[in-house]
């Protein structure tokens, strides 16, 4: 497909065949969801101090014109892997296994996609998850075989390059009974002005292990509305971990639902904010069994003129007690133009739980570059050392270790560190 054969993003003139394929009629019925439902404004909570009023969809085409990926960035080195997928604008162009414990379903007449699209998140938590049902043209279902220790990374690529486009990826991960998985998922676009909201949905049964990683690196005027939803089973663990640096304004929200008495989510990002970029998240962290734990810790930095958002969620119903729960953000501000918001919240139903929340918002800490400068460091350096060990923690959970390292190298970076010897 040209880009002459793209359908302008105008949601009123859209039409989706309601046919006897399974998949098309779970579209078609989102499509009128979609069509019955207004833009968000930043008036509402969720949506607050975004800059959400200003997304004009009429700037973009729709459709699947694939094309290829041209760079490929944080996980450049990461080559051995249980299966590799890559789809390119809207479009599936590669995808390989090589471990007989994971299957893959991309046809839309699939019964597999047609179930596992939605399964999680059945109900849209927005419009743009909407829009992501109706209009998605590659959806991926992975199945991770019970029983089964997946031990090389499965890889995701959704590289985006066409000008002036919108679309809309979907992963559901479905890691069966006492399974074992890492899973990377990759968003990487060319400096093109598009907009992208994925959707993954997550289920772990029953002593499942999940690890979710994800890796934005999206051009500076790239729009990104993102949703994650993780439905997680009896004594299963499910860990997603963010690395976030570029779009113009890349959201994430982020649900993690311990369903299943013994579950556990840990939830991890680092993100750094450069020139006039936002960064997004929204968390939800949802205890409906008991005992059950989680654990969220995000850091990010701004400098420039880039700001970060963040809000975040601890529910514990009132069925689930002794219940465990932690969320953690804190962000250096590295310039006197940029902004970051932390706003952490409890809602709390049982009595027998422990949780806490936590949230900073400050410049390098005087004390810590002051003993690096009372040792001979220079102060600039003094400075980007201290950032640099600020996400040590959370970089040293992240799943796959190469990621880990080249992300504190781009880090090193971005605070002109690369040459300084340590």
């Amino acid at each position: 497909m040209t880009n002459t054969d793209l359908t302008p993003f105008n949601l009123a003139e859209i039409n989706v065949a309601d046919d006897s394929n399974a998949f098309h009629k779970l579209q078609y019925g989102a499509l009128q969801r979609a069509k019955a439902l207004e833009l968000p404004s930043f008036e509402e909570e969720v949506w607050r101090y975004t800059q959400i009023n200003d997304l004009d969809l009429s700037k973009y085409s729709i459709g699947a014109p694939g094309g290829e990926i041209h760079a490929r960035g944080l996980t450049a080195d990461v080559v051995d892997v249980a299966a590799v997928l890559e789809v390119v604008n809207g479009k599936l162009v590669t995808s390989q296994i090589n471990d007989p414990n994971v299957s893959i379903f991309t046809a839309l007449d699939d019964e597999n996609v047609a179930s596992g699209v939605g399964s999680v998140m059945t109900d849209a938590v927005d419009i743009f998850a909407e829009y992501n049902f109706a209009l998605s043209t590659s959806p991926l279902v992975i199945r991770i075989a019970r029983n089964s220790v997946v031990a090389k990374p499965i890889v995701i690529r959704h590289a985006t390059s066409e000008s002036d486009f919108a679309w809309f990826p979907r992963v559901v991960v479905i890691a069966e009974e006492n399974s074992e998985a890492t899973i990377l998922e990759h968003q990487v676009s060319t400096d093109v002005e598009a907009l992208i909201c994925p959707v993954t949905e997550i289920t772990a049964g029953q002593s499942a292990r999940l690890k979710y990683l994800t890796v934005q690196e999206l051009g500076p005027r790239v729009w990104q509305l993102a949703s994650q939803i993780s439905d997680i089973g009896r004594d299963a663990h499910v860990a997603v971990s963010h690395v976030a640096f570029g779009g113009g304004y890349a959201r994430a929200r982020i649900d993690t639902r311990m369903v299943g008495s013994g579950a556990t989510g840990d939830i991890g990002a680092v993100y750094f904010g450069r020139k006039d970029t936002t960064l997004d998240f929204r968390t939800f962290q949802k205890h409906d069994a008991p005992h059950t734990n989680s654990n969220l810790l995000f850091k990010g930095a701004v400098d420039d003129r880039s700001r970060a958002i963040y809000t975040g969620m601890i529910r514990i119903e009132p069925d689930a007690g002794d219940v465990v729960a932690y969320q953690t953000n804190r962000n250096l501000k590295l310039s006197d133009e940029a902004w970051a918001e932390s706003v952490p919240n409890l809602e709390i139903e049982n009595n027998d739980v422990k949780c806490s929340h936590a949230s900073a918002v400050g410049p390098v800490d005087a004390d810590q570059r002051f003993y690096l400068e009372s040792r001979g460091v220079p102060s600039e350096v003094a400075e980007a050392l201290v950032v640099r060990g600020f996400f040590a923690e959370v970089l040293e959970d992240l799943p796959i270790p190469s990621i880990g390292i080249k992300t504190l190298e781009r880090i090193s970076e971005l605070l002109s560190l690369e040459g300084v010897s340590l």
